[in-house]
């Protein structure tokens, strides 16, 4: 038996740290809302009116969960905290609209050696940033204190939201065509995704973070904690739009380009991805030509610029390209989708389905301007 009192601060957990922590996340956390959200910090669940879901005819529920990666290392190095919160936002409310749902609401989770409530409160401060820009209610959220097993500075995020969606207004694999164009929608960077292979080039190559790097434009840290760019709204545009019938999504996440176009592809079918059709901003060529990464390897783990792609009628593309230039993100035809069995280029450096997903191929061929 310990002569000495033990007790919960000395065992390495700051309960009034935590209580600071919410103080000062309040303010953020009240712009990041709707009006079907209900309650506000501090009760024991998060709740949301879903009195609007009996107006529909058969409602479907979607929902995900996801984390940012090795990139909060970045973040961690930097001692700069407001942006991982975006990067977290992105990484789940866009794979809900993958399927043509509306997010709703989300909840976060906080794990870190020691709760700096300032560090803390940016890192929710970043959440409900991209809370606002995707138009969803975060309706609860828990820092958790693991004093031994993550270093004091260390954290990791990680959260889940849902959303909501008309049975027969769920978009998939089953609307695609042969004929069909895929457009591609730009990114804003790396996103979050592929940052071990990114540290560990960079550690290789011994630069550092603070390294002002001229055909980035900044310094190589700054361009490694780009935000994830959130396309929620302008995708739900044009979902709901009368001009463009969207007939998949594909959020281009771990996996790369043609995995994750592949996943939403169906069986039979073989998507055409010319590399001619795009330059990708200089961040993925800095990385590939630092750790002399080979093409293969490097287009199946970083999106290479593209952050979201449709499947979409020909005849739709330029309403839709027009669409998503005035919502602020680059867009063109990357290729076409054909019959898999008709096609001379089924059996070449073909992609065939991904993440268990039995869908279609992909073959990304050409080379990039």
């Amino acid at each position: 038996m310990s002569e000495t009192p033990i007790t919960y601060a000395g065992a390495g957990v700051d309960v009034e740290a935590g209580d600071r922590a919410v103080e000062l996340m309040k303010a953020s956390v009240a712009r990041a809302t709707r009006a079907e959200a209900l309650g506000g910090l501090g009760g024991f669940a998060g709740m949301f009116d879903a009195t609007a879901l009996k107006d529909m005819d058969r409602p479907v529920l979607a929902t995900s969960t996801d984390g940012v990666g090795t990139k909060v290392a970045i973040a961690q190095a930097m001692d700069r905290h407001d942006t991982i919160g975006q990067d977290l936002v992105g990484m789940v409310v866009d794979d809900i609209v993958v399927c043509g749902a509306e997010p709703l609401f989300m909840t976060d989770y906080i794990a870190t050696g020691r709760v700096v409530p300032e560090r803390i409160a940016a890192i929710v401060s970043g959440i409900a940033r991209g809370c606002e820009l995707a138009g969803v209610a975060l309706i609860g959220g828990e820092t958790a204190e693991h004093p031994g097993l993550l270093d004091p500075d260390e954290y990791d995020v990680a959260g889940a939201a849902t959303g909501v969606v008309e049975r027969d207004a769920v978009i998939g694999p089953d609307r695609v065509r042969a004929g069909d164009v895929v457009l591609a929608l730009a990114s804003s960077g790396l996103h979050s995704n592929g940052y071990s292979l990114v540290r560990r080039v960079i550690a290789a190559a011994g630069w550092e973070l603070d390294r002002d790097v001229p055909e980035l434009g900044r310094t190589l840290g700054e361009e490694l904690l780009e935000p994830t760019r959130i396309y929620t709204r302008p995708l739900l545009d044009l979902v709901r739009s009368e001009d463009v019938d969207v007939h998949a999504l594909s959020h281009v996440t771990g996996g790369g380009l043609a995995a994750n176009l592949a996943r939403v592809l169906p069986a039979g079918t073989l998507a055409r991805v010319d590399r001619s059709t795009w330059t990708p901003p200089p961040v993925f060529s800095l990385i590939g030509r630092l750790g002399s990464v080979p093409r293969e390897d490097i287009e199946r783990t970083l999106n290479m610029g593209v952050g979201f792609v449709a499947a979409i009628p020909q005849e739709h593309a330029d309403a839709a390209i027009a669409r998503s230039r005035a919502a602020g993100i680059e867009a063109w035809v990357l290729g076409d989708v054909t019959d898999a069995a008709e096609s001379a280029d089924a059996g070449s450096d073909v992609v065939q389905g991904a993440k268990g997903v039995d869908g279609g191929a992909v073959r990304v061929f050409g080379e990039h301007p």
